[in-house]
């Protein structure tokens, strides 16, 4: 066997392992939300039960509203995640097609935002939403989304292996204004890494839990995390099952975002990884 061979059968095999271990905490909440209490308290397991209906029911009893959930969470995730790719690609297509004043020190901004967690300005992001009287709204959940250094960072490496000066100074001498440039000419070259940063955006949204907690007060509000949450157990007894359930059904739709466009995230990494 060459070592080139073996390197490789090495690699797949490595590639396997992470694969499997990636994969079996999510097959333990989709089994165990197919099985009853009882079932779980005995130990884990690999084999799905037939206990969906009931844990089911139960969620309904406990006031699991899956649709108006389902509802709440693509509108949140969806509207934030359009708003975070045309404007991020917006922002790239100005900062790689224009030369001005600060353009490095502007760049270098975006870049140091990335590195800044989150956390750092949301008691000031809080106090502002009260005193513009949008708390209990979805604006603070949407409109931010505007701004993403990350997804701005992204899609500026990706134009570095695409962009064409000349494509863009044809189209101003056809008369073409620079809105419609960006519409009609450069946003249809982004769309593998709109693909990309627009599913990770998307998840992202999704899975938030903390910014929805803060600022939701009406349940009929709550994203699907939000309302696994309220699962709580009473005082007697913990329905592990329709707990596993609510898991399940919250992360179900990532799960298939990640199955139908998987194929985008990698060829719009690759393609903004390679530059000419």
């Amino acid at each position: 066997m060459t070592k080139n061979k073996l390197s490789k059968i090495l690699l797949y095999a490595i590639t396997i392992f992470i694969t499997v271990l990636t994969l079996i905490p999510i097959w333990i909440t989709f089994v165990n939300a197919s099985r009853s209490t009882n079932e779980i308290l005995q130990g884990v397991s690999f084999i799905p039960s037939s206990h969906f209906i009931e844990n089911y029911n139960n969620l309904v009893e406990k006031g699991f509203n899956l649709g108006r959930g389902l509802l709440n969470s693509f509108t949140i995730a969806g509207l934030a995640t359009l708003l975070n790719v045309y404007f991020s690609a917006l922002t790239a297509y100005g900062i790689k097609a224009y030369n001005f004043k600060y353009k490095k020190q502007v760049y270098a901004l975006i870049l140091l935002l990335i590195m800044l967690p989150a956390q750092l300005g949301f008691i000031g992001f809080y106090k502002y939403m009260v005193a513009l009287g949008l708390i209990n709204t979805y604006v603070p959940l949407i409109l931010p989304a505007m701004a993403a250094p990350a997804t701005v960072f992204f899609i500026k490496q990706y134009m570095d292996s695409v962009f064409s000066p000349s494509l863009v100074e044809a189209a101003r001498i056809d008369g073409a204004g620079e809105f419609a440039i960006f519409n009609k000419i450069i946003f249809p070259i982004m769309k593998p890494a709109i693909a990309t940063t627009g599913i990770m955006g998307f998840v992202g949204t999704w899975n938030n839990f903390m910014t929805p907690y803060i600022m939701l007060t009406e349940q009929e509000k709550y994203t699907l995390p939000m309302l696994v949450q309220l699962l709580k157990s009473d005082i007697y007894k913990t329905d592990y099952g329709a707990i596993y359930l609510g898991i399940f059904l919250s992360i179900l739709p990532v799960i298939i975002v990640f199955i139908l466009f998987s194929k985008h995230i990698v060829s719009g990494v690759v393609a903004g990884g390679v530059k000419e």
